[in-house]
Order: structure tokens, then C-alpha cells, then sequence
């Protein structure tokens, strides 16, 4: 069974970097073909994709983020790790990790944590 794990600060102060990690356990984020996504969904509004990190350690991210965001990975803890710069309110939201083959539907979800940005 694939499991993800999202952790990291539950609260911001504006202009700070962000950095969320997310465990993967019963599966490697080196697998082939598999795609290692962060996805958030602020307070009433819909979900967003923001970017993701291949099995090859190639990254991609949203152009909405305007190069605010990057994503690491560490293969020996077998996570991966996104950074969001300058955070500012607007970046309050739940912040999901998921999986995905390919460009195929993400099938296995982390649970979510909220990040709320606030001065």
C-alpha cells in the first residue's frame, strides 16, 4: 500500500519561504515513470496544481507561481520536498502531496496540511 506523508510548519509569516516534505512509503520516488506532485487547495476555492518532480529527479511547476516554487528530493529518505518563496496570505490553503504515472490521474493521496499565512 502506497502511503504519503505531508509535514512542515503549520503557520507563516509573510514574505518567508515555505518548505513541505513529503514521505513516500511502500513505493520509491525513483520507480519508473512515476511522477511526484503538489497540489493545494485554499479555504473555498478549488484544487491547484503547482508542480512536480519525476521519477528521472526532472522538476516542473505551475507558470500561475511565477517561479516562486521548486521541488527537491531526498532518495535516500525517499521523500520530496517543495519550496514556495515569498509566501503571502493568498497562500493559505491545504497542501496535498501526490502520485501520478505519467500524465495519468493521481491515484494515491497524502492527507493534507494546512499552511496558513498570516502576519
Amino acid at each position: 500500500q502506497v502511503q504519503l506523508q505531508e509535514s512542515g510548519p503549520g503557520l507563516m509569516k509573510p514574505s518567508q519561504t515555505l518548505s513541505l516534505t513529503c514521505t513516500v512509503s511502500g513505493d520509491s520516488i525513483t520507480t519508473n515513470y512515476y511522477y511526484w506532485n503538489w497540489i493545494r487547495q485554499p479555504p473555498g476555492k478549488g484544487l491547484e496544481w503547482m508542480g512536480a518532480i519525476a521519477y528521472s529527479g526532472s522538476t516542473d511547476s505551475s507558470p500561475s507561481l511565477k517561479s516562486r516554487a521548486s521541488i527537491s528530493r531526498d532518495t535516500s529518505k525517499n521523500q520530496f520536498t517543495l519550496h514556495l518563496s515569498s509566501v503571502s496570505p493568498e497562500d493559505t490553503a491545504v497542501y496535498y502531496c501526490a502520485r501520478a504515472w505519467g500524465l495519468a490521474a493521481l491515484d494515491y493521496w497524502g492527507k493534507g496540511t494546512l499552511v496558513t499565512v498570516s502576519s
